[in-house]
């Protein structure tokens, strides 16, 4: 309610004082002027007596006269109704009536004049009170208003650093934090919007990177193939590296989408009960025959287990962690892929025995088109493991790397295991 406002309340206490000090006032004038009217009406009737003294001599008559007066009744020794009709007439007859000259009574006038002289005082003591009480609390809004106009004017120009007062009650100050909260909004999204920008700037710089490289040796291929027509293994060799470039142009295309989707939140996950052997051995299938070519490992343990997910996206999750450890191991090299499930969660992890991971850059590589200065491998375009983050916190998972440089590495995707 606006009376619970701070400046609302002194306001109202104010002009409680005032009416007080206006009543307080009243009522002495009140008494005052009763007793000036008292003494104005003893005075009338000290002139009558004095008069009927004068002209009768007889006080009795002349005591009778004044108490009938001062009864206002008819009782017997007093004047009757007729004598006071008669009284009258006298009265209009000398010129006293209602519509007579009040100058023509000067103690009548004199007592007049002395309530004027009182009331007038107060009455403009009480206005000038009152209009002093409304233009301070005028004045105190005003000052509210500018604030607040100066606050909307500087969120107009991006800057949020003015706030609203709103550590008082009151609708003003409900609005006034509303009005804070919508600016904190707004510098929110601002940011972010910034961010944005910047993240796509970024993006965009990354992938200029990433495809000029395969195109560039794209490029090249050709025109070797161009220059060289009649040597056909020259030709077969550069087809095949050309279309090599054209399936990692096509993947990083491919990924990017996909993340893309991820982080637009428009990636509806059919999760479903899998059994989790299905899941390591889909995701593993194409990647076996890769690693006994290059004389690696791949060793699986675990229970058989149920795991709820979306097995499409999770498969391609799962798959990217196994890829990363043979892209990062060499020959003789060992990839363990353990599973146990837990009743939140059901963990894979993927250890390998390879180069391990850098301590400058385990903090970073879950991060988009990051690359190791450390690596080895000069194909990757560090989206993989940016992927694998997505779709695992997508579903309510996570993952995480730990390593031992020069020990191998150790990655950690978790599922929910469902009910």
């Amino acid at each position: 309610m606006f009376w619970r406002e701070k400046h609302t309340k002194m306001f109202l206490m104010e002009l409680l004082c005032i009416a007080c000090v206006g009543m307080t006032a009243a009522l002495l004038m009140v008494r005052l002027q009763e007793n000036r009217l008292r003494i104005f009406l003893l005075e009338h009737d000290t002139a009558i007596a004095a008069s009927l003294l004068e002209q009768s001599g007889d006080e009795r008559m002349a005591a009778q006269v004044i108490a009938g007066v001062w009864a206002g009744k008819e009782e017997k020794g007093f004047p009757t109704a007729e004598y006071m009709e008669a009284g009258e007439r006298l009265l209009h007859r000398i010129g006293f009536s209602e519509n007579a000259d009040i100058r023509l009574t000067p103690a009548l006038y004199g007592f007049l004049a002395a309530e004027k002289a009182v009331v007038f005082p107060a009455v403009i003591l009480f206005t000038v009170l009152l209009f002093v009480s409304v233009t301070r609390y005028l004045r105190k809004q005003d000052r509210i208003y500018t604030e607040a106009i100066a606050a909307l004017e500087k969120c107009g120009e991006d800057d949020f650093s003015l706030k609203l007062p709103e550590l008082y009650d009151g609708t003003l100050y409900q609005l006034f934090s509303r009005i804070n909260f919508m600016a904190g909004m707004l510098k929110t999204g601002k940011e972010t919007e910034k961010k944005v920008k910047e993240f796509l700037k970024a993006t965009v710089a990354d992938i200029s990177h990433q495809l000029k490289t395969p195109l560039s040796a794209l490029s090249l291929y050709q025109e070797i193939i161009r220059n060289e027509p009649e040597q056909a293994e020259t030709v077969a060799l550069f087809a095949e590296k050309s279309e090599a470039a054209l399936a990692r142009i096509e993947g990083l295309i491919r990924m990017l989408l996909k993340l893309t989707r991820l982080d637009a939140g428009s990636v509806v996950f059919s999760k479903r009960f899998l059994d989790v052997k299905e899941l390591v051995f889909g995701a593993a299938e194409e990647l076996v025959d890769r690693a006994e070519a290059e004389k690696k490992r791949i060793l699986f343990s675990g229970d058989s287990v149920k795991v709820y997910c979306d097995p499409e996206w999770s498969r391609e999750a799962l798959g990217n962690l196994i890829k990363n450890a043979l892209d990062h191991t060499e020959a003789g090299d060992m990839i363990r892929i353990n599973w146990e499930r837990t009743p939140l969660m059901t963990r894979f992890t993927v250890a390998d025995t390879g180069e391990g991971i850098a301590k400058e850059d385990i903090h970073h590589i879950f991060k988009r088109f990051y690359k190791s200065g450390n690596s080895k491998d000069g194909q990757g375009a560090g989206l993989g493991l940016a992927f694998v983050k997505a779709v695992a916190e997508g579903q309510g998972g996570s993952v995480s790397a730990w390593s031992e440089p020069g020990y191998g590495a150790s990655f950690v995707l978790t599922l929910p295991s469902g009910y």
